[in-house]
């Protein structure tokens, strides 16, 4: 055995020998049961983080465990290869993408090696290969064929500086998720898929759910907003020049219906083009609306701007006109385009009226009699909706007056019904979801688009759409749109000239569906085969909070639609979920622009890969964001050291006897104990809790423990070596490089790998005696030991005997003594 740990040589052995046997290969196998353990794959950026490293060690954790008890466990690896940050590097490099991203994915995938992840690198995808994309071209032609994905003229979140529509999702704080500029509005041809037609189904489904985090299930059910409301609509008169008719609107809150003063609607609205043809005030308002370049998400702070139509609305119960405005915090893209505004009761509308002048009139309060509002004023009545009544109702409707919200919401919609101005209606925040991107480093959307014909799908013999790779970039925009040996097609269906679709889709579409090809990654007949279905759903999934609505719902979604076609039978991709936590270094995320990142690769060569997976897994549970500590790397490193030379001292002493556990002393009984419980909490902590840092704590404690055994005594070196073959197969998920060593070194049985977890002896669990605390009035007076099986009157006996215990009690009169069974003992005195 080596004298000292050399972590460099014992790494690049063990893992040659890993590579040699193929060891992480896995197949079907119906004896045992699976476990699919998958993290999300990463871009390929060309160097691992530490957010990498943090993120696939717990992960690898987990399948290594789950593989110690004998389940078939699958852990592969790929590249999430499109998007935006290849094609911006080959425009600054003047390298293709494709080069660039070969280049990235070589030298990440021996990074990964490096670190030592029990991959099946047989299964190996990038997104970026025709092989893979193939596929989702052809799903999507069947989506297309079923109609849930359709082609329509839209206003959208437009990056200036990427040149592409980015998701609601993938606008932060009003900026481009990924450069971090400002984004407008604009309206451009999209391909949509109806994700709208599955929001009930995501939204019930979060309940089968119940091994996520309760706050990514809470971040879904927000994003998909489900509200139970009313479909009215308001009567528009004719007039001279215009034609009357309707305008519906939507509301979740039909108690406050009476108290509405006046309707906005969108720029784009027809009502309001309809109104600028003789209002030439108006037209140019709208023009100057449309040129505002303003991301969705910073409508709600932005000034509240208008303009009056001219038109009125009759009010679906009153009958009073009331006007309609044109108003700039209002969407054409939500519901209708129109809004009934209720200046008392919904702060944006007050400030609007305020800024123009209109009636704001109280119709919700406190109580009945609550009924001086301050108009001047804003008072958030909404809060508190389940605890208002109806006020103010008018001459005519005072049977509306005193009833609660529930009670209101009824009285007025069934009016409505009952009238036919209204129907109940489920509505839902989540909008279908827009997979068009203007860029070129993405799979390309297989359409060909006709003149006659209009939007046809690719034949399936014609898939896949391949991305020519070999292109030049001229600054911004796609190449492709200026290929026509790309563009330049003839129409399937009547054989005219015609040309293909230049938009890619949306990266999201390849990480929505990725964990199921793993699973046949070889197979170039079917998009899927019954292997998908054997290891689907994904057991424990690994990733960060960042992509609780950005991917897990598209990837929930796409499921679905897999499920449909008969693809898969399970109803969600991944049964259990973990988000970790960021790694920080003084307070602050790693990353380059604030110039505090940590390079794995200079660690590994340093220190080794196990340590630098030890202190990714014992410096925080997963959950919380990881503090990073140079300090802290380098006491992982002096543990395992300490670990070796132990093991080292107790195999040079040579062969170790039988364990005779009859035959042991106090200590020898107290170590062993020990061992089986740091085995019982170990397992629990893997498995359970999947707090790695207590299980990695607990083990380092043990052999404190067994560090202290007598070296010369035949059965407490018997304990010792039961005790380090155990912290050896409790921290071969951690630090298998070393483990695998020691392992062997230790005599163990086989390889390592398929070495099973160490089963508890529940006779080392038994005590002789317990170890109780005695209390005075709350306060640590004595430590005692106790027969294990003494009952409350002898533990009683033993603590007032107790030498200290009696000099506080000298004096006073004890009015109670309170027994906690194998843990303390307090005595009531005064």
């Amino acid at each position: 055995m080596d004298q000292h740990y050399n972590a460099q040589a014992i790494e690049q052995a063990t893992q040659q020998h890993w590579l040699d046997a193929n060891s992480f290969a896995v197949h079907h196998d119906d004896s045992r049961e699976k476990f699919y353990c998958l993290a999300m794959f990463p871009y390929p950026s060309g160097q691992l983080h530490m957010g990498h490293v943090r993120n696939y060690t717990i992960a690898d954790v987990i399948a290594r465990y789950q593989r110690m008890l004998g389940k078939n466990v699958l852990q592969p690896m790929g590249w999430d290869a499109f998007g935006l940050p290849a094609e911006n590097a080959a425009i600054k490099n003047n390298v293709p993408p494709a080069k660039w991203t070969a280049q990235n994915i070589d030298y990440m995938r021996e990074q990964l090696r490096r670190l030592g992840f029990a991959y099946d690198w047989d299964r190996e995808i990038a997104t970026c290969n025709p092989e893979y994309y193939r596929w989702e071209q052809w799903f999507f032609t069947k989506l297309f064929d079923k109609g849930l994905a359709y082609k329509k003229k839209a206003e959208v979140n437009w990056c200036e500086t990427d040149q592409t529509v980015l998701a609601n999702e993938q606008v932060v704080d009003g900026c481009c998720w990924r450069c971090d500029n400002p984004v407008e509005r604009r309206e451009i041809d999209q391909w949509f898929i109806k994700i709208t037609d599955y929001a009930q189904q995501l939204l019930d489904d979060l309940d089968q759910l119940d091994q996520w985090p309760e706050q990514v299930r809470t971040m879904q059910r927000n994003w998909i907003g489900r509200s139970e409301g009313v479909n009215l609509r308001f009567g528009l008169p004719a007039e001279p020049g215009t034609e009357g008719g309707e305008v519906e609107v939507y509301t979740t809150r039909p108690d406050t219906l009476m108290g509405a003063t006046y309707m906005a609607v969108a720029p784009q609205h027809p009502l309001a083009k309809a109104a600028a043809e003789s209002n030439p005030a108006l037209a140019e308002f709208i023009r100057e609306q449309g040129n505002v370049k303003v991301a969705e998400a910073d409508m709600a702070t932005m000034e509240k701007l208008g303009m009056d139509t001219g038109r009125t609305a009759i009010h679906p119960i009153t009958g009073a006109e009331i006007p309609v405005w044109v108003a700039n915090f209002v969407l054409m893209s939500y519901g209708s385009g129109a809004v009934m505004s209720v200046p008392g009761h919904d702060q944006r509308d007050f400030e609007f009226a305020t800024k123009y002048g209109l009636p704001i009139v109280q119709v919700v309060a406190k109580t009945t009699g609550d009924t001086d509002y301050d108009t001047g004023a804003w008072q958030d009545w909404y809060a508190d909706k389940q605890d208002t009544v109806s006020v103010n109702s008018g001459a005519g409707f005072e049977e509306l007056d005193g009833l609660d919200f529930p009670s209101a919401f009824a009285a007025i919609a069934n009016h409505l019904e009952a009238e036919g101005k209204g129907e109940r209606t489920v509505n839902f925040r989540l909008r279908d979801w827009g997979v068009s991107r203007q860029r070129y480093w993405g799979a390309p959307i297989p359409i060909i688009n006709c003149g006659s014909c209009g939007a046809v799908p690719v034949p399936e013999q014609d898939l896949p759409v391949v991305l020519p790779t070999e292109v030049e970039f001229e600054g911004v925009g796609s190449p492709i749109k200026k290929m026509p040996e790309f563009y330049e097609t003839s129409c399937p269906k009547c054989g005219g000239a015609a040309e293909r679709e230049t938009d890619t889709f949306d990266t999201f579409m390849e990480s929505s569906w990725y964990y199921a090809r793993y699973a046949c990654a070889r197979n170039g007949s079917v998009m899927l085969d019954g292997e998908a279905d054997y290891w689907a759903p994904v057991d424990q999934y690994v990733g960060g909070i960042e992509h609780a609505i950005l991917h897990l719902l598209y990837a929930r979604f796409y499921h679905k639609l897999l499920r449909d076609e008969g693809l898969v039978s399970s109803d969600e991709p991944f049964t259990r979920l973990l988000t970790q936590g960021m790694v920080l270094k003084d307070g602050a995320k790693m990353s380059k622009s604030k110039g505090n990142t940590v390079d794995p690769q200079e660690l590994i060569d340093r220190y080794g890969a196990d340590t630098v997976r030890l202190f990714s897994m014992f410096a925080a549970p997963p959950e919380q964001s990881l503090e990073w500590s140079d300090s802290g790397v380098e006491g992982a490193n002096r543990f395992l050291k300490r670990l070796w030379k132990l093991i080292q001292g107790h195999v040079e002493a040579g062969p170790v006897d039988a364990l005779a556990a009859n035959t042991l002393s106090d200590v020898e009984k107290a170590a062993r104990r020990k061992t089986h419980e740091t085995i019982a909490k170990v397992a629990d902590d893997y498995g359970r809790r999947q707090t790695f840092n207590t299980a990695i704590a607990a083990v380092m404690e043990l052999c404190n423990e067994l560090g202290k055994l007598d070296s010369e005594s035949a059965q407490a070196r018997a304990v010792l070596d039961e005790g380090l073959r155990a912290v050896v197969l409790m921290l071969n998920p951690i630090v298998p490089h070393a483990c695998h060593s020691l392992w062997q070194q230790l005599g163990g049985t086989g390889e390592l790998l398929d070495a099973p977890w160490p089963e508890v002896d529940e006779s080392a669990l038994t005590r002789d005696s317990i170890d109780m605390v005695v209390q005075v009035n709350g306060k640590v007076r004595a430590k005692m030991a106790v027969p294990a099986d003494a009952d409350k009157d002898a533990v009683e006996a033993a603590a007032l005997a107790q030498d200290n215990v009696q000099r506080f009690l000298d004096g006073v009169t004890v009015r109670k003594v309170i027994v906690v069974p194998g843990k303390l003992v307090n005595i009531v005195a005064n």
